[in-house]
């Protein structure tokens, strides 16, 4: 008996020692990480602003995939806005930036975190997987289907519909809602 609390003792002890470790692990780590997730979302605004000055951030509830705006100003006037959009994908929760004009056409957009599949879903994050959105939303539907695109693009997102339906349903719900505010007309 005593032999078995003295184990417990001992275990414990190196679970007390452990956690210290962990947590000033955690407490020495957790500001670095926050300031490079911070300087990430202001590197991706500004790759998805078109060079238009990027204004105020609203945040927005009850607005499905659209979690916030942002304006976009050209000589002190709005040239279009910034969406902060959350779909799910294959392995859950995605979350992107996309820059559109005031008629809710989308122009740029970013994936900023995912957990997609290596290989195949992941490719979203890769330069020029959001080409084929472009100047979608407005004029041209946003493709949601493997049919809508060239056969060149079809073949870049095989294997991976399940990511590229929920990006594209989530920048055609961008570009519903800023049809929506009215600004391009």
């Amino acid at each position: 008996m005593t032999k078995n609390i003295r184990y417990a003792l001992i275990l414990l002890s190196i679970c007390a020692v452990a956690a210290f470790f962990l947590a000033l692990t955690n407490s020495v780590t957790a500001p670095v990480i926050e300031e490079m997730s911070i300087q990430a979302r202001l590197k991706a605004l500004e790759a998805v602003s078109g060079g238009l000055e990027i204004g105020e951030q609203t945040d927005l509830d009850n607005t499905p995939f659209v979690q916030y705006t942002i304006d976009l100003n050209e000589g002190g006037k709005r040239a279009g806005y910034i969406l902060g959009l959350v779909t799910a994908g294959y392995g859950g929760q995605m979350t992107l930036v996309a820059s559109y004009n005031l008629d809710g056409a989308m122009q740029y957009a970013q994936l900023l975190a995912h957990s997609e599949t290596p290989g195949l879903g992941s490719k979203a994050a890769d330069s020029g997987y959001m080409d084929k959105f472009k100047d979608t939303g407005a004029n041209v539907p946003v493709p949601t289907a493997k049919a809508m695109l060239s056969d060149s693009d079809a073949q870049a997102i095989s294997g991976s519909s399940v990511t590229f339906t929920a990006i594209a349903k989530a920048i055609a719900a961008g570009s519903e809602y800023v049809k929506g505010l009215g600004g391009g007309k």
